[in-house]
């Protein structure tokens, strides 16, 4: 999970057409869906907003981060709508089919927090829970992981992230078998975050390289 700026894509005109008093989201024409589609691809790419997982890969459905079938008002309102994966282990579909009872108050909003300040990746594929965390804000970290299934000890996703980190642990391994000197290092990873910023999982492996 990373930090989204919905600055980045303007609301769908469609936005201001709908209301859910008069139309629900099954009933929303396709070519509306398809406006929101293209704004929030502007906003996060095509990466799930919670997994990061890349979307070409692992499909996609439009998220509405607080439950339609519960807040009915929210149906329509760009602030609630992300683009998720979808598989049904983890993300949108399992917060909503699998997590069982939450509060969404408790969960990490990517677009209102930062998860930076909640979680720490690590290179094994698997999530910390950062320490100095207030209580309140340790709810949120713990929720958001079981709520979205991002944080299973074993399993896809813990071995998706692996995959996408290993290969920089052994650039790391190179470089410095090659007598990179830190300041060297520090140079080639900076160019390295940059190269990466946009795909699958680059949180995780900024997290890792930042670390090196």
């Amino acid at each position: 999970m990373r930090k989204l700026d919905r600055t980045l894509a303007a609301a769908p005109a469609c936005m201001t057409t709908c209301d859910h008093a008069a139309h629900t989201w099954e009933n929303a024409p396709s070519l509306d869906k398809e406006q929101i589609r293209i704004s929030l691809e502007q906003m996060q790419g095509k990466r799930c907003a919670y997994c990061e997982g890349g979307l070409n890969e692992l499909g996609q459905h439009i998220e509405h981060f607080r439950r339609k079938s519960v807040y009915k008002d929210l149906t329509f309102s760009w602030q609630n709508l992300y683009w998720s994966c979808d598989q049904k282990d983890s993300c949108g579909h399992y917060k909503d089919h699998g997590a069982a009872s939450y509060n969404p108050d408790e969960l990490i909003d990517p677009c209102q927090d930062d998860p930076d300040h909640f979680f720490k990746f690590r290179a094994d594929g698997t999530i910390d829970i950062r320490s100095g965390l207030s209580s309140q804000e340790q709810r949120k970290a713990e929720e958001t992981l079981r709520v979205f299934n991002l944080n299973p000890k074993y399993g896809r996703l813990r071995n998706m992230r692996t995959g996408a980190i290993s290969g920089y642990i052994k650039m790391a391994d190179d470089a410095v078998k090659a007598g990179f000197t830190g300041s060297d290092m520090r140079d080639f990873f900076t160019d390295e975050l940059v190269a990466t910023a946009h795909l699958p999982f680059s949180t995780a492996i900024r997290h890792v390289l930042t670390e090196i």
